[in-house]
């Protein structure tokens, strides 16, 4: 085996920090699991290994220092040859590869230098055989507006996904802005199984409906022959227009119910529609002037204020 030094790309002065940061830079650049398709790569790990054990080792360090060891930790012999119970080279090995972890002692050695924790921090695991669990994908975020119709009727929502498929979303019951939606096994793909995709859920604004918590308000016009007379009108609601009973003498700002036609709640019942009728009066109509001419009405509608 080469000088451990050498292997490492150390002084012989160096510091067992200098030796260990040595090891993990070369260990990172050099591991089999890293370099899989390099036939190479195993064998260059088990020589800068051997000579991190070495040198780890404060006694073998000092017995190779004073040329007592050679690099593979066997005596040294002016024959060349040495004895082969302590060896870091020979033919059984000084490693055995399982993933980024698992180093096993050698024979004769005892239990061996632990390497737990450098690998604990080189490798994200700890030494000993235990691997780390492999890693599920990567989740995928999403922004979906969802139109104020659909999402007071639920309506599904078509989606298409970062792989290019489409697929129908329900929404969930009482859906606010903000909400998530989690979909299991929609996200990247990865050794430990594929990640999730999670859609957050805004709500659209509307030109003439706007929500309040589970109920829908709309402000509604009538004619003042409408509010004095009383009428059927139409309504829109998110369902389609429905027909409303205007009662005779009805006043400007009155509020009418029409129930179940709101927003869902999260019990999966829907909240109603509040219509606020408002008295619309024909712009300077001599016509409707006319008619109210000699007409007064002698109240104080603003009594109540206290003016």
């Amino acid at each position: 085996m080469a000088d451990p030094y050498t292997l490492l790309g150390v002084s012989r002065s160096a510091s067992e920090k200098d030796i260990k940061a040595a090891y993990r830079r070369l260990a990172k650049e050099l591991h089999p699991d890293r370099n899989q398709g390099k036939p190479d790569a195993s064998e260059k790990f088990g020589k800068i290994t051997a000579a991190y054990d070495l040198l780890s080792d404060k006694d073998k360090r000092a017995q190779f220092d004073r040329g007592e060891i050679d690099g593979d930790g066997n005596p040294a012999s002016p024959f060349g040859f040495g004895g082969g119970g302590g060896g870091f080279g020979g033919g059984q090995g000084g490693f055995r590869h399982d993933g980024f972890e698992g180093f096993a002692a050698r024979p004769g050695d005892g239990a061996g230098p632990d390497l737990g924790d450098l690998f604990e921090g080189l490798f994200g695991g700890r030494g000993g055989g235990r691997r780390a669990p492999p890693q599920r994908g990567a989740n995928v975020t999403y922004r979906l507006v969802v139109p104020f119709v659909d999402a007071a009727t639920r309506a599904p929502q078509r989606i298409t996904l970062k792989d290019g498929k489409t697929i129908d979303l329900k929404l969930p019951p009482g859906v606010e802005s903000g909400q998530q939606v989690r979909l299991p096994g929609k996200g990247d793909a990865g050794p430990g199984g594929t990640g999730d995709a999670l859609v957050t859920l805004e709500i659209g604004a509307h030109p003439t409906f706007e929500r309040d918590g589970d109920n829908i308000r709309i402000d509604v016009p009538i004619t003042l022959d409408e509010a004095v007379g009383g009428a059927r009108i139409k309504v829109p609601t998110v369902d389609g227009a429905v027909m409303l009973t205007v009662a005779p003498g009805t006043t400007g700002g009155k509020t009418l119910r029409l129930k179940g036609k709101g927003f869902s709640r999260k019990d999966g019942e829907r909240g109603d529609q509040l219509v606020t009728l408002q008295i619309d009066l024909p712009p300077d109509d001599a016509d409707l002037r006319r008619r109210l001419e000699g007409w007064q009405d002698t109240r104080n509608p603003r009594a109540r204020l206290g003016v």
